[in-house]
This record gives C-alpha cells, structure tokens and sequence, in this order.
C-alpha cells in the first residue's frame, strides 16, 4: 500500500456529507485486514514495535508513516494498535490487489484531485476511526524531506491527533520500491507522541494546514532519525523516486 493525498487540498469539501462525496468505508474491513498484516509482520518479517501505547484508544486519529517500500502499508495496517483505513494511491486498485484493498477498507486516491479521499478519511475520523496517511506521497529514502498537505487538513478539520510512526528496514540500498522484504528480516515500526496541531485562535484556515503540515513533517522526521540510531536500521541511500523523475 502507498501513496498518500496530493499537496493541493484547497477547496476540499468541508464535510463527509457533501454532495458527491463518497461515503466512510466499512469499519469491519480493516478489522481482519489487521490479522493479516499482523501474520506478514510478526510470522514472515522479524517486527519490532515501539510506542503502541501512545496511540490513543478511542475517537479519532491519524498515523502518519515515512514511506521507503511496498511493505510499509502491509506493516502499518497489521501493527496499527487499531483498525485503520490507509489513503492508498488508485493505481494500486487493479486487480487481485484492488480487490483486496476495497475489501480491506482502505481509500483510493486520485493523485490529481485528492478531495474526493480527504472526504472519505474525514467521514472515517468523524465517526471516531483511525486513519493512516503516508506524509510524502510517494515511496522514496524514508527521510521526510517533504511531504503534502493532506494529513493536516485532515487532522485540522477533524480534530483529530496525529501519531508519527516510522518505519525502517522494509527497504535497503539499491532495493527497488516495490522489493518485497524476504522472510526474517528485520523491521521496526515506532509510533511517536500524539502532535495536536489542531486550528491556533485567530489562524485562518489554510494558515493552520500550513503550519499543521510543516510540524508533522518535523516531528516524523525527528522520529525516524532517532528510531535509526536506536535500532542500527539506516535508511535506504538511494530514492527510487528521485530516479522515476523527469
């Protein structure tokens, strides 16, 4: 699973219920989808989990995870300490695959016009779910560098916290973003404190998705620096997607 929402998040419906907004996804897809992920990590991959306990148990929430490969969405879904429902990109949803995800509950995103899944996240926080977002769009070194707007509208309009959770060993160097971890290998994904970056009085509303973004791309970034130095698992040297560009 990848992808996450498009930096563009002007104009974005204010409310799940909108006209032609699609509706939430079934809560019970991520359910058994999470018993899956759970086997891949725990029984396939070597996984370590640190920080399950900062998630918070009830009402809404977001994980925001650096993104560096395929298995990423596979390891945040069965880790998550609760359901979660993952913007995925739509080019993901062909297939066996597509066939999966729809089933799993997760949300297909339109990298041109991201609206229509903000929409559907917000209807999933809104009736008090969790949802997972990869900050950086794209599959890359993992470093956060960037990352989109999306996150923070989502977490602005809805009120809801952001849990940054990083995400290491899932590639190496000179690993393709679509290398599939062989078994045993060692992983770690570390959830950090929940970020309130909830509208400041007086802040119009793209100036709280603004500065929403830029706080959570500070903290994941933050996390995963100090998750590689205290687990020894680097990230990757190398971004696939940089060498996918024009």
């Amino acid at each position: 699973m990848s992808g996450g929402p498009p930096a563009a998040v002007s104009g974005a419906p204010d409310a799940p219920g909108a006209s032609g907004a699609p509706a939430a996804p079934a809560a019970w897809g991520p359910v058994w989808a999470r018993q899956v992920g759970r086997a891949l990590s725990r029984g396939w991959w070597a996984t370590e989990v640190v920080g399950a306990g900062r998630v918070p148990r009830t009402g809404p929430v977001i994980l925001a995870a650096n993104h560096t490969g395929v298995a990423d969405g596979p390891l945040l879904v069965g880790l998550s300490p609760r359901p979660l429902h993952i913007l995925v990109k739509q080019e993901m949803f062909r297939g066996p695959v597509g066939t999966v995800l729809r089933l799993a509950g997760q949300i297909s995103v339109d990298r041109t016009n991201g609206r229509p899944a903000l929409a559907t996240g917000l209807a999933v926080l809104r009736r008090g779910g969790a949802v997972g977002v990869f900050p950086e769009g794209t599959r890359g070194s993992g470093a956060v560098a960037s990352a989109r707007a999306g996150v923070a509208w989502l977490a602005v309009n809805a009120g809801a916290p952001v849990v940054p959770v990083a995400i290491l060993g899932t590639r190496r160097t000179g690993e393709s973003s679509g290398h599939v971890p062989p078994p045993r290998r060692r992983l770690l994904l570390e959830l950090g404190e929940p970020l309130d970056v909830g509208r400041r009085p007086g802040e119009t509303s793209r100036d709280a998705v603004g500065r929403a973004a830029e706080e959570v791309r500070t903290a994941l970034a933050a996390l995963v620096v100090a998750a590689s130095e205290r687990s020894g698992l680097p990230l990757p040297l190398d971004d696939p997607g940089a060498r996918r560009a024009p």
